[in-house]
């Protein structure tokens, strides 16, 4: 179980748990990396303008300044603040990196973002997010949609996080549902829709007629489409039986349904229709994800994103894109407290060489020189203390092996958990593979 943060909001893992975060940062990187996306890695810090252009933030954005520095004008936009999420850096990079990418240009992210949100479970003011994203120039063809969602079930997985559901939606398919309604105004009722979990049917209906202005069969309605959901595509059928008809609306049930087809057949169980989910954010256009664990629903959506037609734009060039993000560090912290993966052991070393006296020191060297050079972890003693003490430290710092020099110059090496001792030689001998590497189980 993870301890809990000494400033709270600013997590910190010992290393057993830290094995655990850096297994699900490989299993990542080495899943985006096989679906082909490039990693890239951008400045921690930006404008305080670049960050706040869309304005509705500014209370959650860290600024910088030096401690020694005279009192800043909160309002300058030159003014530095530390990054949010990793969207809005990257819309920066794209377009001042344009001429040297091939697009559709695809990239994975992982690093630290800063966010000031009252902590809770699951929220962190310092966390870490990764990214995929596919942004193309001009146009962005739809099956990117597609694939993001494929690529993230591979990844999620792949991970010790039992059983979750990547719920997708099609912000045009809503919109055009709410138009044939006869309701003006879509995104204030994707707005309210965002809000079901929250405040359940009742209070989005209340808020629907008496804020957005439907009537109560406008509003039945729209809770009628958000109370679908599919593992296929029958979710087309149900739609249809509302009997609301609008050329938006049809564009939006045949791109979703291209997903849901897709993922039912490659990732099955996995991905499904959720015509509840709004993602309250305006830049999205089109598909929309976000994903729960199964049984742990209160923990909130443990990677999200969409469809944005304008990720960033310079002159006549717009740069369309599909993306989703992981929030790394809320995974963490539910994989450690419901124990759902451990560490092997908390370090990375197989193999603790002794010291038989004080002048042995060099001669250990040699022997743990000759394991690392074959990809064998190992560490030398400190001190020629009693060997009981070697190796209680050893089983201490969670080390399975122990080396022995003998006075004639051969070698022995112990695995302290069962108590067999062997002869061995530095240059050829090889611990079991299970343990060759510190794995998570």
């Amino acid at each position: 179980m993870a301890r809990k943060a000494s400033l709270s909001g600013f997590p910190e893992w010992l290393p057993a748990e830290r094995a655990v975060e850096q297994h699900v940062l490989d299993t990542l990187r080495r899943t985006f990396e096989l679906h082909g996306f490039a990693n890239i890695e951008t400045r921690a810090v930006e404008t305080r303008g670049q960050l706040l252009r869309k304005g509705e933030i500014d209370k959650e954005v860290y600024g910088l300044s030096r401690l020694a520095a005279d009192a800043e004008d909160k309002n300058d936009p030159n003014a530095l603040a530390l990054h949010f999420d990793l969207t809005v850096p990257f819309a920066r990079y794209v377009v001042e990196n344009a001429g040297h990418l091939a697009f559709p240009f695809r990239r994975y992210q992982m690093q630290k973002v800063w966010r000031g949100e009252r902590p809770q479970d699951g929220r962190f003011r310092e966390f870490t997010q990764a990214d995929i994203d596919v942004v193309g120039e001009g146009s962005l063809p739809f099956s990117y949609d597609v694939e993001l969602a494929l690529t993230i079930a591979d990844a999620l997985s792949a991970l010790p996080i039992g059983d979750f559901r990547l719920r997708v939606n099609n912000r045009k398919l809503a919109e055009g549902f709410y138009r044939g309604l006869g309701l003006a105004d879509p995104d204030a009722v994707l707005r309210a829709i965002d809000k079901l979990e929250k405040i359940g049917e009742d209070g989005v209906a209340k808020i629907l007629v008496t804020e957005v202005g439907a009537s109560e069969e406008q509003a039945r309605a729209a809770l009628a489409l958000a109370a679908i959901r599919t593992l296929d595509t029958g979710f087309v059928a149900q739609v249809r039986a509302l009997g609301v008809e609008h050329e938006l609306l049809d564009t939006g049930l045949d791109e979703l349904a291209q997903v849901i087809d897709a993922a039912s057949k490659r990732a099955p169980g996995k991905v499904m229709a959720d015509l509840s989910i709004a993602r309250g954010l305006d830049y999205y256009t089109g598909t929309v994800y976000e994903t729960v664990l199964v049984g742990h629903e209160s923990l909130g959506s443990i990677c999200s994103g969409g469809r944005y037609e304008s990720l960033a734009s310079k002159g006549k060039k717009n740069y369309p894109g599909v993306g989703l993000s992981i929030g790394v560090t809320r995974l963490i912290s539910r994989i450690l407290a419901e124990e759902l993966a451990s560490a092997a052991r908390a370090v990375p070393s197989v193999v603790y060489v002794t010291l038989a006296n004080a002048d042995s020191w060099h001669q250990a060297q040699d022997v743990a020189s000759a394991l690392r050079a074959r990809g064998i972890a190992c560490e030398v003693a400190s001190s020629a203390e009693k060997f009981g003490k070697q190796i209680k430290y050893a089983d201490r710092r969670g080390i399975p092996f122990v080396w022995f020099t003998q006075e004639d110059g051969t070698h022995e090496v112990k695995d302290i958990r069962s108590g067999e001792q062997l002869s061995a030689d530095a240059a050829s001998w090889t611990p079991p593979a299970e343990d060759l590497h510190n794995t998570v189980n």
